[in-house]
């Protein structure tokens, strides 16, 4: 009969294929514990009994998601398991104010984490594809990987392949250049419209009066996805783009038959034609 251990040590970390070194998280001998990485200070073990060893993390970030590995080690039988850990979110493509195709994988990593997200995951881009995201040009994703999804086949989307996910093949994260599918989760504050006509430095004013500021493309399409925003008029977002949230498609906003955060590009700032999308934190 196997007996449960007096005691044991614990050690989670958290698993990154693409680097060798051991992440450690928090290491704990059942009396004492230490937290290692960033997560120091947003960890802890439940401990709700003597023998619990689970994980707790609070304010999660994108880059929380991942693959975490729990050892328990009683010097006589170690024992280890791995889970994963998936947020919530939505995929958005992002091109450069200069045009299709400028970002090297580093520039599409910081754009997208300058629109508050960062880079998908091919799992996280399937989902989206799932979810009827029909995208011709190709991104950068976080493996370093370039793809593109399409459900309705055309001859500019790889003629008649059938529906999926295109893959590009190995890429050179220097030379090469490609747009970014960028991933964000749910948001921690609002997303609101104030209503323009204003030039981009009259909205930037126009937020900051209401104690906010200028939303990022991943705010707009959080506040989309997850709190059903849905307002036909184009306003401007921290990028300098201007774009407009619909959950309800209809003739007079845009006329396209699917849900979605539609754009009007980059104008020229000094245009005084749009009104604004502010985010404030709660």
């Amino acid at each position: 009969m196997r007996r449960r251990p007096r005691s044991y040590k614990v050690k989670w970390s958290k698993v990154n294929p693409e680097d060798p070194l051991e992440n450690l998280i928090v290491i704990s001998n059942g009396q004492y514990h230490k937290n290692y990485d960033k997560l120091k200070g947003r960890v802890r073990l439940r401990r709700s009994h003597r023998l619990d060893a689970s994980l707790i993390i609070t304010n999660l970030t994108l880059e929380d998601e991942g693959r975490y590995k729990c050892e328990l080690v009683n010097g006589l039988e170690d024992q280890s398991l791995t889970l994963s850990l998936q947020l919530e979110g939505v995929v958005f493509p992002y091109q450069s104010k200069e045009g299709r195709y400028r970002f090297n994988y580093i520039q599409a990593h910081q754009v997208c984490e300058e629109q508050d997200g960062r880079l998908a995951t091919f799992s996280q881009l399937y989902q989206a594809w799932t979810d009827g995201l029909d995208w011709c040009n190709a991104g950068w994703l976080l493996d370093g990987s370039v793809h593109y999804p399409v459900i309705v086949t055309r001859e500019p989307c790889g003629g008649n392949l059938p529906p999926g996910i295109r893959s590009y093949g190995p890429k050179d994260k220097l030379k090469d250049k490609y747009d970014a599918f960028c991933f964000t989760s749910a948001l921690k504050g609002y997303v609101h419209f104030v209503q323009g006509p204003m030039t981009f430095q009259e909205a930037s004013a126009a937020c900051r009066a209401r104690k906010a500021e200028i939303a990022k493309v991943g705010q707009l399409y959080a506040a989309w996805k997850f709190f059903g925003l849905d307002h036909c008029d184009g306003g401007w977002l921290s990028d300098g783009s201007v774009r407009f949230p619909i959950t309800d498609p209809r003739e007079r906003c845009g006329g396209l038959p699917d849900p979605g955060v539609r754009s009007f590009g980059f104008p020229k700032k000094e245009e005084r034609v749009f009104g604004v999308y502010c985010y404030a934190a709660t």
